[in-house]
């Protein structure tokens, strides 16, 4: 006998998107996995992670910078290389895929948290991987002003991250802001972060999930009001 079909009320239902590689970008506490996470739920779509949590010298890293920041971005660089290109080998135009961090934004956080010399060495490292990215079709990049982030880190409560300083969080919005203004690699859609909750609101989830699949070529804004519900 034939399984009974399921309910199709028990099933979400699969929005249509024109973008095969979907990115989401931004600074911590910005809200980039959960965004990520809902996407792949709503396309039906392969979840790409970068797994921060897998890093063992993350923890130490927020403790003291200095002391680890370069084991803790030479581990980075190799997870997001190996994930690339296992994602390269794949058919890219068969299934979508979402990911919540860029390969590039690994130079940035070098680049934020790394002295010259061991910035020269990781420079050598990086170019001798010879990574094949590919490239997204559309990348979401959250903003957010400093003080939210730490609002919401502080929320969602990770050990670790209660270390992160003021000042390290405004150096990182900085880097990323003037990162994007110079990216051209692919469709970017800015979205205005602060003031809505794409996690608990459904309204502002589907306001911002319309703008995602709307985007097309360039660089679009989208910039909501607050929900009231």
């Amino acid at each position: 006998m034939s399984p009974a079909p399921n309910n199709p009320k028990d099933e979400p239902e699969i929005v249509h998107t024109p973008h095969r590689f979907v990115v989401v970008e931004g600074p911590i506490g910005v809200g980039k996995t959960s965004l990520a996470r809902r996407l792949a739920a709503s396309f039906g779509s392969d979840l790409v992670l970068e797994q921060g949590d897998e890093n063992p010298f993350l923890e130490r890293f927020y403790k003291n910078p200095r002391a680890a920041a370069f084991q803790t971005q030479l581990y980075f660089l190799f997870q997001r290389a190996r994930q690339m290109q296992e994602l390269r080998q794949q058919d890219l135009f068969q299934r979508v895929r979402v990911a919540d961090y860029l390969l590039e934004k690994d130079r940035l956080f070098a680049r934020l948290t790394l002295d010259e010399e061991e910035l020269g060495l990781y420079e050598q490292v990086y170019a001798r991987l010879a990574i094949d990215a590919p490239v997204p079709d559309l990348v979401v990049y959250l903003q957010s002003p400093v003080d939210v982030l730490l609002e919401r880190i502080a929320r969602r409560g990770i050990q670790y991250e209660q270390q992160i300083e003021r000042r390290y969080l405004e150096r990182l919005t900085e880097a990323y802001a003037r990162f994007f203004l110079e990216w051209d690699a692919s469709p970017v859609l800015i979205v205005n972060a602060a003031e809505i909750d794409h996690v608990g609101s459904e309204q502002d989830y589907t306001g911002l999930l319309a703008e995602i699949v709307r985007a097309r070529k360039g660089r679009h804004y989208f910039n909501p009001m607050k929900s009231l519900v």
